[in-house]
């Protein structure tokens, strides 16, 4: 395929380092290329955003000025982590996005519409909000990805999607990709699609760096004395997730108390807010970045060296989520750590039984993470 790409992608795909292919760019890119639908599932890091990326661009007409390509994306950090790559790849294409998402103005992004993009990246509530303005045409989209699809097929935002559906013409192209895929997402999925294929790519067919899952059990009271110590010892560049913003911000001004800098981003944050503590993470300026949920997709900063649950996450796949922000292709490798009382740890057990993956107890003894089974 990298044979057949178009000079700009030639020269980018030269310009990024990678030798091959991932097994999910591999099987779906002559799919999409070929104009058919497809749903995919594959871990977190195994470039689903580049697996969609590449065919598009490679069909993007550059005499037709209007929108051709809509993505869109349950989260601000996914959308920008997506247009992110999307800069990367049409260096020197004359190919041209913009972005769409609630908490940006709104006005900047209509002036920007009339530019005409090729591709429009957004969240579903500020597409459906510029949809109503008539400000957005879907008549002759040609291909709409919906990314992290089992976030997006909800019904919170499913009558958006379905809305955005429904303007297109009935021969675009639909592709759904998602790290986890539930099979009512998957059914509801195929009642939008042509006859869409459907790839699934496993953790054993992926070359992904070695991740250890780990946990310590303590008092409620005790886990930000635990989170301190666990950092210490392992001069961590950590993200650490809650359940909510409450507890999240709390525990932000405890260890700010205790002199370590954090970073905070939740579903409440400003766009604004969310990009500084982002980029003062990025850059070493803060120790740690809390974070909810809203963080679990879409986050990619390099050299990540762990992931802290500081709550059980709500759904088990949402673990998955949390825990592949670390370990990402192209690193070395990943540790995630939960900290749980003692009633939790049962359910941290379960979600280890169920998702097949081996998590390892541990205690902190004189300064050092030591395996909790031997007598000390």
């Amino acid at each position: 395929m990298i044979n057949s790409l178009k000079p700009f992608l030639k020269n980018a795909w030269e310009s990024s380092g990678y030798e091959n292919l991932t097994p999910i760019q591999q099987k779906t890119a002559p799919l999409i290329t070929e104009g058919k639908d497809v749903i995919a599932e594959s871990p977190t890091g195994s470039g689903k955003t580049l697996a969609y990326i590449l065919p598009i661009l490679q069909e993007i007409d550059l005499d037709q000025k209007h929108v051709q390509v809509i993505i869109l994306a349950s989260s601000h950090e996914l959308v920008m982590q997506i247009n992110q790559e999307l800069q990367r790849w049409t260096t020197g294409s004359g190919i041209t996005s913009t972005t769409l998402i609630g908490g940006a103005n709104i006005k900047r992004q209509l002036e920007k519409l009339k530019k005409k993009p090729h591709i429009v990246l957004g969240t579903p509530g500020r597409i459906q909000e510029i949809l109503k303005l008539k400000k957005l045409k879907v008549h002759q989209v040609k291909t709409l990805v919906l990314d992290e699809g089992d976030q997006l097929i909800v019904p919170e935002h499913l009558s958006i999607i379905q809305e955005v559906i429904k303007g297109t013409p009935k021969e675009r192209q639909l592709l759904l990709f998602s790290a986890t895929l539930p099979p009512t997402v998957e059914q509801l999925a195929k009642t939008f699609m042509n006859s869409p294929e459907v790839i699934r790519v496993t953790n054993k067919e992926l070359d992904i760096p070695s991740v250890n899952h780990i946990y310590f059990v303590c008092e409620e009271r005790d886990k930000i004395e635990t989170l301190r110590k666990v950092v210490q010892v392992n001069q961590a560049k950590a993200l650490v997730f809650f359940r909510d913003i409450g507890t999240l911000t709390v525990m932000a001004e405890k260890l700010e108390y205790k002199g370590i800098s954090v970073g905070v981003i939740h579903g409440d944050s400003k766009k604004q807010a969310r990009e500084q503590a982002i980029k003062e993470f990025r850059s070493g300026q803060s120790e740690l970045l809390l974070a909810t949920d809203v963080a679990a997709r879409g986050l990619d900063i390099q050299d990540l060296t762990h992931v802290i649950h500081m709550d059980i996450p709500n759904k088990d796949t949402q673990y998955i989520h949390r825990s592949g922000r670390t370990g990402r292709l192209g690193s070395t490798s990943g540790t995630v750590i939960s900290i749980v009382t003692k009633a939790e740890e049962s359910i941290l057990q379960k979600i280890s039984r169920k998702l097949d993956i081996p998590m390892e107890k541990k205690v902190l003894y004189k300064g050092q993470i030591v395996d909790s089974k031997k007598d000390y």
